[in-house]
């Protein structure tokens, strides 16, 4: 029996701002290994730092397995948005002995591949941070640098918990109006005042980067009728929709009936503010597009591309995605790998 006779290994990582999932399976779909580590994304922890995380992972996945055996490797990382950043992280990864031919690609295509294997396409992630991609039948795409204020981005989990924190200061001290947030802020942070906490995260007594945690807190009082929460949470809508009507608009798929995949932490909270406004956002400018919320962990779009990229056959995939559909069986709290 030669090795193409039987099944092959393929692995996937899909690295993300707060987590890293590696996936070790063969080509009939099997799930032989499922690590979770920390955040990996090269733009937030550094080059050398991500390629750390997703290093231990993939070790811990192959265990004692030889690394030569992988048929295919993905990588699939926030941060990769550049086509200089994907060329640095390939050379950083070359030493190791599981990298030669490796994809490596922006989280993304995972996102997009784990909703929908339509040709036209959009998918926009909303985690940590948010960026989208258009995709059309042809292989035209559409991208964005991604690189927050500098590339005109705003929005995620890291800007919506920076504006809880600015609001609630500007409630504080006069300068704005009252919101729920100022109490819910210091509730959740155990702070004496608004005033206390800027300075504790000034002198480095504590994280800023901590404030993608208080994401919840502004939808919680949007949903409890807080206009300054409200308005928030109406700008984050408009964000997604400014990245779906760009893509629709430069890939000429206005009129195109086409899914627009929807990721990420703040997706899967799935508020009702929030999505309503997007329908409506979308309604007046992409009216044919359909929102979806991509439940799944984008990493069974990685093992799907990987599986893809190997020429696994259907009932592989299908496997796969039985396997990978929900991340509720695995760990919790991801390992730190140093």
């Amino acid at each position: 029996m030669t090795r193409r006779d039987r099944n092959r290994l393929v692995l996937a990582a899909d690295g993300g701002g707060s987590k890293t999932d590696v996936v070790l399976l063969d080509t009939a779909g099997e799930v032989l290994a499922w690590e979770r580590g920390t955040g990996s994304s090269p733009q937030i922890d550094g080059l050398a730092p991500s390629v750390r995380v997703i290093d231990g992972l993939v070790r811990r996945a192959l265990g004692d397995r030889d690394p030569r055996d992988l048929d295919v490797v993905g990588l699939y990382l926030s941060g990769l948005d550049l086509a200089e950043e994907i060329a640095a992280f390939r050379a950083a990864i070359a030493p190791l002995p599981w990298s030669p031919g490796a994809i490596v690609e922006n989280d993304l295509h995972a996102l997009l591949r784990a909703g929908t294997d339509a040709p036209d396409a959009v998918a926009v992630i909303c985690g940590t941070g948010m960026n989208a991609i258009g995709v059309r039948a042809d292989g035209a795409q559409v991208r964005f640098p991604a690189l927050g204020p500098l590339s005109g981005d705003w929005g995620g989990g890291a800007e919506l918990g920076d504006a809880v924190v600015w609001h609630a200061a500007r409630a504080e001290d006069g300068r704005g109006p009252h919101t729920l947030l100022v109490e819910r802020l210091l509730a959740a942070v155990d702070a004496s005042s608004v005033a206390a906490l800027i300075e504790d995260v000034h002198l480095g007594r504590r994280p800023a980067q901590a404030f993608a945690a208080l994401a919840p807190l502004l939808f919680e009082a949007a949903a409890a009728g807080d206009e300054v929460a409200r308005q928030v949470v109406r700008r984050q809508a408009d964000e997604v929709v400014a990245f779906v009507r760009a893509c629709v608009d430069r890939l000429g798929l206005r009129a195109v009936e086409l899914p627009v995949l929807f990721g990420g932490g703040v997706a899967r909270g799935r508020d009702p503010l929030l999505l309503a406004s997007i329908h409506a956002g979308l309604a007046e400018h992409a009216p044919s597009a359909r929102l979806e919320i991509v439940d799944a962990p984008p990493v069974l779009g990685a093992a799907l591309l990987v599986l893809d990229a190997a020429g696994a056959e259907a009932t592989a995939k299908v496997r796969a995605r039985d396997h990978l559909s929900s991340d509720l069986r695995h760990a919790a709290e991801p390992v730190v790998v140093r």
